[in-house]
């Protein structure tokens, strides 16, 4: 019985999500209890991987957020790749509205942050955190919708969230590298090389091409750029099909995408969303970081992707998905604004385990929860008013 209901659970398209929200929540409990000195004792530890006194020594904290998230931004890359060559990323006229959405949901909150905190050079390093979409939570509040929702809403919402993580990824390579340190970043240049090498001769065993993925993280780890991005160069690298017809790609996505949704993010979310609730008033709630997070997450996700959405549809540059109507397009600009683990990630490279950590953590929750409650229950109400036009159609 119990299997059956976990089995059931898992297979559900929602249960990603749930598990993100529970960690979240676990890790706010623990955060506020007595044994919170232990849980940030714990992340803030250092652990090792050295010989003859050289190699990597960090807290846990960014063993899970610089070596677990490359992981995490490997599936990202995988899923990016596949998409561009033979999914919802290759025909460029259905990327069109998607994609402008999606830069109207980055531009927007990214403008909102800034516009608050546009005199503190310190808290302004923040702007790109409400830019952000969390894939896994806003498709599984979408699944909670179920066949209410059309499918094209779903393509949509996917499409726009496949294109904000590119958006997020330029971004962390663009103005989150530290001191670059160019002797390491011309060594990863040779297992670059080799994986390149690799992926042209199509060869179907995956193993050469990860291990030297392992080796160009700990190089761009080294160089100062950040190491995630070793993460998508890797994926990149796998082919799609060898030389046999087969998919090294598909079967790699396939296999790690239950260990990445299911123990990566919810360890990253357990580590990462401990707001500390001690003390907690006014003045934080009212801080410049956590109202740019949050109101960057609620109105401008909402005024960028909706507002985008309905420039371009009424002047004719691109069409409306197919049997969605106006609410729903505004619930899934409320979904794209359930930030969390991206959101969570840049600010921890935004601002490190510094103070503002606490009011990043404060406003990506309180702007996440808002954005997901008004776009489900957006979704919610739309789906009446669309069966009733749906049937109005039909009598016509």
């Amino acid at each position: 019985m119990l299997l059956r209901a976990l089995d059931k659970f898992f297979s559900h398209e929602a249960s990603g999500g749930v598990l993100l929200m529970m960690a979240a929540v676990a890790a706010m409990l623990v955060a506020n209890s007595s044994i919170s000195e232990g849980y940030h004792g714990l992340l803030n530890g250092y652990f090792s991987v050295t010989y003859a006194g050289e190699g990597l020594e960090k807290p846990l904290i960014l063993w899970i957020n610089d070596g677990l998230m490359a992981i995490f931004f490997f599936l990202i890359g995988l899923e990016l790749k596949r998409e561009l060559l033979e999914g919802k990323l290759k025909n460029p006229s259905d990327v069109l509205l998607p994609g402008m959405a999606a830069v109207g949901g980055m531009l927007v909150p990214a403008l909102i942050y800034a516009s608050l905190n546009w005199g503190d050079p310190e808290t302004l390093k923040g702007w790109a955190i409400p830019a952000a979409t969390d894939i896994a939570f806003a498709l599984g509040v979408l699944a909670l919708v179920g066949s209410k929702a059309p499918s094209s809403l779903k393509v949509f919402l996917l499409t726009l969230a496949i294109l904000d993580d590119m958006g997020a990824i330029v971004i962390i390579a663009l103005f989150y590298t530290a001191d670059l340190k160019l002797d390491y970043l011309f060594l990863s240049l040779i297992p670059l090389a080799l994986m390149l090498y690799l992926q042209h001769k199509k060869l179907h065993r995956v193993a050469p091409t990860l291990l030297l993925g392992t080796i160009l993280w700990v190089l761009v780890l080294k160089s100062g750029v950040h190491a995630t991005l070793a993460g998508v160069i890797t994926a990149f690298c796998i082919p799609i099909k060898d030389k046999w017809g087969k998919s090294p790609l598909h079967s790699v996505e396939h296999a790690l995408s239950p260990y990445v949704l299911y123990v990566i993010v919810p360890i990253f979310a357990f580590a990462n969303a401990g707001v500390v609730l001690t003390g907690l008033g006014m003045e934080q709630l009212l801080d410049t970081v956590t109202l740019g997070v949050a109101l960057g997450l609620v109105f401008g996700k909402q005024i960028g992707v909706f507002g985008v959405t309905w420039i371009m549809v009424k002047t004719g540059m691109a069409r409306m998905p197919h049997g969605a109507s106006w609410l729903q397009i505004y619930g899934i600009a409320c979904l794209a604004g359930i930030g969390f683990t991206m959101s969570l990630f840049i600010g921890g490279l935004s601002f490190g385990e510094s103070l503002n950590m606490n009011e990043v953590r404060l406003g990506v929750l309180m702007g996440s929860a808002v954005s997901g409650i008004l776009g489900y229950t957006a979704l919610i109400l739309a789906a009446p008013r669309a069966e009733q036009e749906a049937t109005a159609t039909v009598a016509e």
